[in-house]
């Protein structure tokens, strides 16, 4: 199991590509449906603009700070060597992909695409599968330190701690 753990580097042997290729499929529905064929943006009548623009932007703003507080995870040739508790994953335990899944969201709202929202739940989906791989690994490596730090930390919304 260790030379599994060097060779995968706790990721899905799938996940970069897999999120390339939603990325571009959410962007040509995203694109095409709002922009051009306005299929399923029925909505958008309903829904004034600056609403959905200003949800966009509130989206938009959580993600970068999620993605600014949890990037170093990923930067650098060396992972951390400890479960990494601060910063954003002090809430969730996925900042980065929560980060992605909250730009598609703000993105499919902003034009009312349902479409997009019916891409979104591959992505979704998608995300949630090689984020449990990946902390089936995380187990493997980080054992009942690991554990612990799932019990307190919501996978994709913070939990909410009481005092006791």
């Amino acid at each position: 199991m260790e030379k599994v753990l060097k060779e995968k580097k706790g990721e899905h042997p799938w996940g970069d590509t897999g999120q390339l290729i939603f990325f571009v499929l959410f962007l040509v529905v995203w694109a095409v449906d709002s922009f051009f064929l306005h299929l399923s943006t029925f909505l958008s009548d309903y829904l004034p603009l600056y609403f959905r623009l200003v949800f966009l932007a509130i989206l938009l703003v959580v993600a970068v700070l999620l993605f600014r507080s949890a990037h170093f995870i990923t930067s650098g040739d060396q992972r951390p060597d400890r479960v990494v508790k601060t910063g954003a994953f002090q809430y969730v335990r996925h900042p980065l992909y929560l980060a992605s899944i909250l730009v598609y969201f703000g993105l499919a709202v902003s034009t009312a695409s349902f479409f997009s929202l019916a891409v979104l739940i591959g992505i979704f989906i998608f995300y949630n599968y090689i984020s449990s791989y990946e902390e089936k690994l995380l187990e493997i490596k980080f054992g009942e330190e690991y554990l612990r730090y799932k019990q307190k930390t919501g996978k994709w919304v913070p939990r909410i701690r009481t005092k006791r």
